[in-house]
């Protein structure tokens, strides 16, 4: 098809705004998917995704639409993840199109995730289509959205009113795309040129790679190359997603379709690389970047048996999602397990839930926590190092909360020793505040805590900005004199002492008593800052005394405090495992 009626595009929306609603209405207007196949949500394939009402992993889709002047066009929808944990993937997904349909719920009004991804569309240069939906509900208010919208873009708009659900609109909507949106700019019809912007693992055919080409053409038997790796392999088939796969004789030029290569392994494709025919390569394409997971946490079996089960897992959810990195971890509390890299907590709890649900198996999980870096003095006389600074991530967080909030989200922010940026009003209603937060004070119940003092209005998104120095320590935690690896944790040393009290007291409570006295400590830089004791079992050694001398009694007793004393220097204290379930599950009553 002429590359002048193709329209490469994706749709912006918050959680729970409509997006994949809307790409059902295009679905069944083009009659890309026969109706007896048709669902709702069509394009969230996982039960994850339509579960929770989020897009997790990127899709394409390619739809032939005849327009009212008779002219036929190719629309290809990339759908993206909305939420900011796959915020790069969004990026390269954006990159690939030349427009994008932003998407406002008309009784929300615009969110934070909203304006993080409309940002990112802007500074690309892609065509942006603002469109109003659920326009049909009693309370949507179509003026204030409007306002919201307008103080996001900052120029004049002409927004389109729509139902996703009952498909008002969408036809005019899908007119509006042919119209505003441009075709794809073909520079070279020879070279290929083409952008990686999602990848799928197929047991049988390997690596499927979803691209965009934007110059020349590629077909079966090229021989191609990939820019970041330089790994070059054979192209066995190509085609497009209309959404199941069709095999083409070739992909041109402005298209969005597959390529599979006889790839085995999916960490040799990576999101936004370019791919060039062997010996023709040139200038890639800009963005891209290896992701490197922000987050981590331990995942243990909850029965040591299911190791090898874990471990086939995660080789089988890494095949899907190369997102997330492994590694063998032993605990000495919880036994064999994985250390695991993650883009963030909703990245992270998918993961954990895959594995339940998919594999059934029980799992511990560690609370998550972040990368510091560390500089190091080396002291030359004793070849020792010295710790100098602790740097700590940062990121750029945008929260967009109602007035009437707005002293209760400022002071969650200074909890969270949030650096001020500014304030933003978009209406006499709605304000933005932008603070740079240190990322470990928000893995954890940040979200909870906002949605809270906010009473679910307020909306939050972040991006990461960089490391600065902070004053962290690392406060281990001992019980009878041994340091438990699984429950010790960094922190600001503001909070450490109050952290590690709390923990302290918790572990009090879930540790059985045992027959000698057992000593919980939190101790920080060497010195101990908190301390429990959990009381000894006293056995009744008076019991089978029915008389005699009270010297009798007296030996008995010191038998026994001697018994205890030689039994507290060569016990060993048994924690159970659900102590460990309880303390390290993530508790937003505890955490400061």
């Amino acid at each position: 098809m002429n590359s002048n009626n193709i329209r490469n595009f994706s749709i912006i929306a918050h959680i729970d705004h409509g997006k994949s609603t809307l790409a059902d209405r295009f679905i069944e207007i083009t009659g890309a998917i026969p109706d007896r196949s048709m669902r709702e949500q069509f394009l969230d394939a996982m039960e994850l995704e339509r579960e929770r009402g989020i897009t997790i992993k990127a899709k394409a889709i390619r739809m032939s639409y005849k327009s009212k002047d008779g002219n036929k066009y190719i629309f290809n929808l990339i759908d993206t993840p909305g939420h900011v944990d796959f915020s790069y993937e969004v990026s390269r997904a954006l990159y690939a199109c030349e427009g994008a349909i932003l998407l406002v719920d008309a009784t929300q009004g615009v969110e934070a995730q909203t304006l993080a991804h409309a940002q990112v569309a802007m500074s690309l240069g892609i065509k942006i289509i603002p469109v109003i939906n659920k326009i049909d509900l009693e309370h949507a208010n179509i003026e204030r959205t409007q306002e919201d919208i307008w103080e996001i873009l900052h120029v004049p708009i002409d927004t389109s009113l729509v139902s996703a659900k009952t498909g008002y609109g969408v036809l005019d909507l899908m007119e509006r795309i042919i119209e505003e949106i441009p075709p794809p700019l073909v520079k070279n019809q020879n070279d290929l040129k083409a952008l990686v912007f999602d990848s799928i693992y197929d047991s049988y055919k390997g690596v499927i790679v979803y691209v965009r080409v934007f110059d020349g053409s590629v077909k079966k038997g090229d021989i191609i190359t990939f820019n970041s790796t330089k790994k070059i392999y054979k192209v066995e088939e190509v085609g497009y997603l209309v959404p199941q796969m069709k095999e083409s004789d070739k992909i041109f030029a402005g298209e969005v379709g597959y390529i599979i290569a006889g790839i085995k392994d999916i960490h040799d494709v990576r999101i936004g690389d370019t791919i060039f025919i062997k010996d023709k390569e040139s200038e890639p394409l800009p963005g891209f970047k290896d992701v490197k997971p922000v987050v981590f946490a331990g995942i243990f079996p909850l029965n040591s048996a299911d190791f090898n089960t874990l471990k086939s897992a995660m080789e089988k959810l890494n095949l899907t999602d190369s997102s997330f990195t492994y590694q063998g971890e032993s605990s000495k509390a919880l036994g064999f397990g994985f250390r695991c890299g993650f883009m963030g907590l909703l990245h992270l709890d998918i993961i954990r839930q895959r594995i339940e649900r998919e594999f059934s198996i029980p799992l511990i999980v560690t609370n998550p926590n972040v990368v510091y870096r560390v500089k190091k003095k080396v002291n030359l006389n004793s070849k020792e190092s010295q710790i100098v600074e602790v740097y700590e991530p940062y990121v750029n967080a945008r929260i967009i909360t109602p007035v009437e909030y707005l002293d209760n989200v400022i002071t969650l922010l200074k909890e969270k020793r949030g650096v001020h940026i500014k304030i933003d009003y978009i209406s006499s209603t709605r304000v933005i505040l932008y603070y740079d937060l240190p990322l470990a004070e928000i893995i954890i119940d940040f979200y909870d805590k906002l949605k809270s003092c906010s009473k679910g209005y307020a909306s939050f998104d972040y991006e990461h900005a960089d490391y600065r120095v902070g004053d962290i320590v690392k406060v281990e935690i001992l019980v009878h004199g041994e340091v438990v690896d699984a429950l010790s944790f960094m922190s600001h040393r503001d909070f450490a002492q109050t952290r590690g009290r709390e923990l302290c007291e918790r572990l009090k409570k879930i540790i059985p008593r045992h027959l000698f006295e057992v000593a919980i400590q939190a101790r920080i830089e060497g010195k101990i800052v908190a301390r429990e004791n959990i009381a000894a079992l006293r056995k009744d050694v008076l019991a089978k005394c029915y008389g005699g001398d009270v010297t009798r009694k007296r030996k008995l007793l010191e038998k026994q405090k001697e018994g205890k004393k030689k039994m507290k220097m060569i016990g060993s204290v048994e924690i159970p495992q659900e102590a460990f379930i309880d303390v390290l599950k993530i508790d937003s009553n505890k955490k400061n």
